[in-house]
């Protein structure tokens, strides 16, 4: 744990990442609250459907009230990146930004592609078991979909809090985007690139297993454009697992060796 991170309600962790950056992490899924000079906040990802009660309580640990989110980004459509993104719209009144070809899975959550049957990972890789129990206690089998998604467009600066440029990242799956926040000098990944992945329980940086993503081959080539963005001290932020700070090569050499699973 981060010497600066704490403990919030259902267990999740919330800790200071970067400069105006927070990660919230609920059932080994992170979202990211990111928070403009005017008190404004962008949501990245939104979890499983009990990150709700955690994300409240990390607003107001970080003195701000729910009035205050902006808008909300997803790097991709899976269910565990959407899990509140239809609660937080309808309460809020809030844009959620998505890429175009991802918009199908965000409004149908369990219908996405992937490249081998997820049923074996758990006999095969048994470290994954703990993961995926906490994914299902959090609500993975009772996601609803988010139709009419705003779309957003690869190599743009979003009109949001942060004001981060998309990087198209497709092969998780087709839609998947990273952001980059350059005067934070940060990425976030969402699944493009990890260091933990759910469906193995391996540990480091790394694309995720067949059992969740659309296109290894084009997943592992997407990793180009994360290293495109470093400067040495970039931080990335990913969707599971914990921060990896300096540099975004040496990540994406170590995830390039290790390959497919």
């Amino acid at each position: 744990m981060s010497p600066r991170a704490s403990r919030i309600a259902g267990g999740a962790l919330l800790s200071e990442v970067a400069d105006g950056v927070h990660r919230l992490e609920h059932a080994c899924v992170n979202l990211y609250v990111v928070a403009d000079d005017d008190g404004r906040l962008l949501i990245v990802d939104t979890g499983l459907p009990a990150a709700w009660e955690p994300l409240g309580h990390a607003l107001r640990a970080l003195g701000h009230r729910p009035s205050d989110v902006a808008a909300v980004v997803l790097t991709h459509a899976h269910f565990d990146h959407i899990g509140t993104a239809s609660r937080i719209r309808s309460r809020l009144a809030v844009p959620v930004w998505l890429h175009p070809a991802d918009a199908a899975v965000a409004a149908h959550p369990y219908c996405y592609s992937h490249e081998s049957a997820r049923a074996m990972y758990p006999l095969r890789y048994p470290a994954s078991l703990r993961i995926l129990a906490a994914m299902v206690s959090a609500g993975a089998l009772r996601v609803r979909g988010v139709p009419d998604t705003q779309p957003l467009g690869p190599e743009t600066e979003l009109p949001v809090p942060g004001r981060p440029r998309v990087i198209l990242t497709p092969g998780h799956t087709y839609g998947h985007c990273a952001l980059h926040l350059p005067d934070r000098g940060v990425v976030l990944s969402g699944d493009a690139l990890v260091t933990l992945d759910p469906y193995t329980g391996s540990r480091g940086a790394q694309i995720i297993a067949g059992a969740a993503t659309a296109d290894s081959a084009q997943a592992l080539a997407s990793l180009d454009r994360l290293a495109a963005c470093d400067t040495g001290t970039t931080v990335l932020l990913p969707g599971h697992g914990d921060p990896w700070s300096g540099s975004l090569t040496a990540a994406v050499e170590q995830a390039r060796a290790r390959g497919a699973h």
